[in-house]
This record gives C-alpha cells, sequence and structure tokens, in this order.
C-alpha cells in the first residue's frame, strides 16, 4: 500500500524542492504538472521547474484532469505540483470543479490501493486562508475551494509537511 504526502506552505517556501528531495534517485518517477505555459514568466517558471527535477523522471503535463493520470500510474514515486494550480484552472476555464475534485480523491484512494510499500504519493499545494480576504468574488471562490480541498487530502494523508521558509515543519 502506497503512502500519500501532502505538502503545503506559502509561495517559494521551498514546497516542491522538498517534493523532489523525497524521491529516491533511481526507479520509476513520475511528474504531474499542472501549470499551463500561458505567457513569457510562466513558460520561464516551467523551464526552471524542469531543470530542477533533472534528468530520470517522467513528466506528464495535466491541467484540468490529474485523476486521469493518477489512474494510470503504478508503482514508483508520483509528485503532483501543484494542487492549488490545478483549482484554479477548474476555475478559470469555467469547469465544474466539485466533480473533478471528487475524483480526484476517489483516485488516490484507489492509487493507495493498487500500489506497494515503497510508492509514494507526493501533493504540493498552497496554503491558503491566513492572510487578508480575497477583494473578489473569484478570489473567495478560490480560497474556499482550495481551501477544502487541502483539507480533504489532508485528511487522507499519511502525512502532512508545512514549508515553512524552506524548513519542512511535519504536522502529521
Amino acid at each position: 500500500m502506497g503512502r500519500v504526502i501532502l505538502i503545503t506552505g506559502g509561495a517559494r517556501s521551498g514546497k516542491s524542492a522538498y517534493a523532489l528531495e523525497l524521491a529516491p534517485p533511481s526507479g520509476r518517477r513520475v511528474f504531474i504538472a499542472t501549470a499551463e505555459p500561458v505567457d513569457e514568466e510562466m513558460r520561464a517558471r516551467i523551464a526552471r521547474h524542469r531543470k530542477d527535477r533533472g534528468s530520470g523522471w517522467e513528466t506528464v503535463e495535466e491541467a484540468l484532469d490529474p485523476a486521469g493520470v493518477l489512474g494510470r500510474q503504478r508503482d514508483g514515486v508520483v509528485v503532483m505540483d501543484c494542487i492549488a494550480v490545478w483549482v484554479s484552472n477548474l476555475l478559470v476555464k469555467g469547469v465544474e470543479p466539485e466533480g473533478r475534485i471528487e475524483a480526484f480523491h476517489r483516485e488516490v484512494e484507489s492509487w493507495r490501493g493498487r500500489t506497494d510499500e515503497g510508492s509514494r504519493l507526493v501533493l504540493v499545494t498552497n496554503e491558503v486562508g491566513m492572510g487578508l480576504v480575497p477583494p473578489t468574488p473569484l478570489g473567495r471562490r478560490f480560497r474556499d475551494l482550495l481551501g477544502s480541498v487541502n483539507r480533504e487530502l489532508a485528511a487522507r494523508a499519511d502525512e502532512v509537511v508545512l514549508m515553512v521558509t524552506g524548513i519542512p515543519v511535519r504536522i502529521k
């Protein structure tokens, strides 16, 4: 039975780097990327993340349906970066998020049951709700929805890590 690890924290807190550290240097390693290269800044960010991963990673880009990608994964390490970007994609593209989110939660449980003890699913997300109330209805919907997704994933996870200025703090 595989282990599910949720990594949360603020922007640039070291979440992605820590997620990669959890993968052994050999064996099957899959990276599910949810960001889309919508502008030059995002293309540069994606390129930097690819460089940071180095060789030995299979990268699957999926902005809207990570449950489908996860459903095809077997033993090894799977890193999904990032839950917050995925939820944002759903809202911005006008996709009904609740059904996709429920399917993803079910697939996390299915993955856990079909993988071996050494397998890991590492989910990277952003911690929301610790700052100001977003000024727009869409911003508030995003904050509320991501907060709910994060709570559900944390409840299902074997381990939850909060990244604080590059330091992993295990909270579960």
